[in-house]
């Protein structure tokens, strides 16, 4: 039984080595989008994350990929998007997103690389970090899934919430890289929720996009007014930095924003700033990381780009079962910011490829 799945293994193993060598076949993927849900069809309805590039950048040729739910659509022109999930679906898992980026980098056909990825879609903001309708650029993604938790009604006084890191006794504490006697078998615990980014491809990605108009109304003006004492939540929309938090919980209110800014200041070391709050941001970003230690991208060329369609707390004084769920307001706009950041951004990789290339671009820290 050994003998037979180590010659399986080595069999596998010839052929992505084989698959690899024969470069010059491949398809070149010189930008990836990567959208996290589409609404009922690919174009001509309600748009979801994936519909806008659909439509716009006529990305009217597809790819059936093995693996994945959707076909791989592209223009022919180095421009490339895919989406891990549809509104169709029978359940909200985000195992598909991991599976589809699995299942691109072990598509013998697609050469990724050179491939600059854009993970891009709608999400929560903090009202500390912007409006609705604004653009973020994430230096980080933090992990927001695996965690403690005590109900909130139990925990004791000096606590700011029930949640907080495994391997930990209490909120706010990283992990001891020791074992853990009480628990996992006596196994030494040495893990992080954190995938770091490209923090100067992600500063310029923001000056690239920084200047696209951004969708503003009368509406989203009289709503941000209700959001007094946060001066950002009152401006119109804009393009930040800003990390990215990931859970498929959809929490939402006052508390619960204090434990996101807690948490990514917690697994950054005190650097980052908690910015918006999605579904599979954590999902993308992990797969991304994994594969690209495997050798199948470069993880430097991974960008993740979120806006907002929803302030991530209600306003001040209002009670939180008021705007949970809520993003009647500022779907549109989150949606057009979705495409018209990160198309800034893929038209400037594409239009001048021969630079970026062989040069992944960088900005300063301010």
């Amino acid at each position: 039984m050994r003998s037979s799945w180590a010659a399986a293994l080595l069999i596998l193993a010839g052929g992505l080595a084989a698959a690899r060598a024969n470069a010059s076949d491949r398809i070149p993927v010189r930008v990836m989008i990567l959208a996290g849900f589409e609404v009922g069809d690919d174009t001509g309805d309600a748009p979801g994350e994936f519909q806008f590039w659909r439509e716009r950048e006529k990305l009217t040729k597809s790819i059936a990929v093995p693996g994945a739910s959707h076909p791989l659509c592209t223009n022919g022109q180095g421009l490339f998007a895919e989406v891990g999930s549809n509104t169709r679906d029978p359940d909200l898992t985000p195992v598909r997103v991991s599976e589809l980026v699995m299942a691109l980098c072990l598509d013998p056909r697609l050469d990724l690389t050179k491939t600059y990825w854009i993970v891009d879609g709608i999400a929560g903001i903090d009202p500390a970090m912007g409006s609705i309708g604004s653009a973020v650029w994430a230096e980080n993604v933090v992990d927001g899934d695996a965690l403690r938790e005590i109900d909130d009604r139990q925990v004791p006084a000096d606590w700011p919430s029930g949640l907080f890191a495994i391997g930990t006794l209490r909120p706010n504490q990283l992990p001891a890289v020791q074992a853990q006697p009480g628990g996992w078998g006596g196994a030494q615990l040495a893990y992080q929720m954190v995938f770091p980014l490209n923090a100067g491809l992600a500063r310029w990605a923001r000056r690239t996009s920084q200047n696209v108009p951004l969708i503003d109304s009368p509406a989203l003006a009289v709503w941000r007014k209700r959001y007094t004492g946060f001066p950002l939540a009152q401006e119109p929309p804009q393009v930040w930095l800003g990390d990215a938090l990931g859970s498929v919980r959809y929490w939402h209110g006052d508390r619960r924003t204090q434990w996101a800014r807690d948490w990514v200041k917690l697994w950054t070391g005190g650097k980052g700033t908690f910015g918006t709050t999605s579904m599979e941001a954590q999902d993308y970003a992990g797969t991304l990381t994994r594969m690209a230690a495997l050798g199948y991208l470069d993880l430097r060329r991974v960008m993740v780009l979120r806006t907002a369609s929803n302030y991530c707390m209600p306003p001040p004084g209002e009670p939180v079962t008021a705007t949970i769920g809520d993003e009647s307001l500022g779907t549109n706009a989150s949606l057009e910011a979705a495409y018209r950041a990160g198309a800034a951004v893929a038209h400037e990789l594409l239009n001048h490829w021969s630079v970026y290339k062989n040069q992944v671009p960088q900005a300063p820290a301010n």
